[in-house]
């Protein structure tokens, strides 16, 4: 199947000997891991990727097969020495996972398409993952094994997205990006799009990776963008101020909501593994995980409660110095 320019990246702008530097996520909500290791070895990629002229889309692709290597690795996760090549071939996706956005922050190509298609990879890689676990646990402990991984799955899927659903709303109401969303069908983005059935599937997996499952936190993201929208309406002049407010109660329970990253769960199946019993990490998954969720809903309503009073304190005129503790 033929590529079409406008479903995939810009070629970069930058050539060899360019002196921009790679551009990070977020960094007062980003998980540990990823600040102090996995994006930091990103980032020393990212300027050669670039002088190659290697295209985001590319390094997705490239991680994803990482990440189906790991499956194939951690099918045979009773013989350790697979046990660490699966852990090693998941960090190099991790890897490449944080170096196709640096890239195209660094070369100003990001993508609907790329987006879409990160999301495909990372779904991919744990599912991949998971099947392989599932097909080697029944023949250990019978069939039932696919239906315990199954609805792990689903689990994960409900998990990430809503932690994916919050940082994106951190850099919206905090940050002012707004989310990248599907080109207008009638757009020019849309000529050459490939078949409508592929632009139909493309503007499906969107909508059911960064809106669909993420629906437990629908709720609480509607509340914090009408108390935003309601500030900004009211004092229209101090939109930096409601917008350093929102930060000052938020990055402190995004970088709680962390734990739902695919970093910790990548260590989970590892070491889970290194004990030869891959179903625990399931079944944490399944009710730990999801309890953990629960847990940081509710925070996060605590935290809601928290900004609409510093907001209406702003707007009566109070103090702008935030309370001690609020945030905790």
């Amino acid at each position: 199947m033929p590529v079409h320019q406008p479903m995939t990246q810009r070629q970069p702008e930058q050539t060899a000997g360019t002196r921009a530097e790679p551009i990070r996520r977020t960094r007062e909500i980003e998980e540990i891991t990823n600040l102090h290791l996995i994006h930091p070895l990103a980032g020393r990629l990212v300027p050669l990727f670039a002088r190659l002229r290697i295209t985001p889309n590319v390094v997705s692709i490239t991680g994803l097969l990482f990440g189906i290597l790991a499956a194939f690795a951690y099918y045979h996760y009773a013989d350790v020495r697979f046990a660490i090549t699966g852990f090693v071939l998941m960090i190099a996706w991790h890897v490449m996972d944080g170096a196709d956005g640096q890239l195209a922050r660094f070369t100003h190509s990001y993508s609907y398409f790329g987006k879409v298609l990160d999301g495909i990879s990372d779904n991919v890689t744990f599912l991949a993952v998971y099947t392989a676990l599932a097909t080697a646990l029944s023949a250990r402990h019978g069939e039932w094994m696919y239906a315990l991984v199954a609805l792990s799955a689903v689990c994960h899927a409900i998990q990430s997205a809503s932690y994916e659903a919050q940082r994106q709303e951190y850099e919206y109401l905090g940050r002012g990006k707004k989310p990248q969303e599907p080109p207008a069908r009638d757009s020019a983005e849309r000529e050459g799009d490939g078949p409508l059935v592929i632009r139909w599937l493309f503007d499906f997996l969107h909508r059911l990776f960064f809106t669909g499952l993420s629906f437990p936190t629908a709720g609480i993201i509607r509340k914090f963008r009408e108390a935003m929208e309601a500030a900004l309406q009211r004092q229209p002049g101090q939109a930096a101020l409601i917008r350093q407010r929102y930060r000052e109660t938020l990055a402190p329970q995004l970088r709680r909501w962390s734990i739902l990253s695919a970093n910790y769960r990548t260590l989970g199946i590892f070491v889970s593994a290194l004990f030869k019993a891959p179903e625990y990490y399931f079944g944490f998954e399944i009710i730990g995980f999801s309890a953990v969720l629960a847990v940081l809903i509710l925070r996060q309503r605590a935290s809601y409660e928290v900004l609409l009073s510093l907001l209406q304190l702003d707007s009566s005129g109070g103090s702008s110095e935030p309370a001690a503790g609020q945030t905790s």
